[in-house]
């Protein structure tokens, strides 16, 4: 079974309007890189040029922040639910 990724509306022009995209990655920076090879140009807007995740982008494996876990090298297992959230703003 794969991973399931949920994408969040301002990257769905990237993916053809997908919400939801099933990867087969073992790790969230694998997960991004094979995002990547099949919609150019969203791993720009999720990692930084060191390849980790941006500071305004939030990840969530099954809900729990990737940053309390292992960031990029959290591992993934059959059946999780990547939620990639940007951070949002205001005043």
């Amino acid at each position: 079974m794969a991973k399931k990724v949920r994408i969040p509306t301002p990257l769905r022009k990237l993916t053809h309007n997908e919400e939801l995209v099933e990867v087969n990655a073992a790790t969230i920076g694998e997960a991004i890189t094979e995002l990547q090879s099949r919609y150019p140009g969203i791993a720009e807007r999720l990692v930084d040029e060191k390849g980790e995740v941006r500071r305004f982008v939030n990840v969530y494996v099954n809900e729990e922040d990737i940053r309390f876990l292992n960031n990029s090298q959290t591992p993934l297992k059959d059946g999780d639910e990547i939620s990639i959230i940007p951070a949002i703003a205001g005043g």
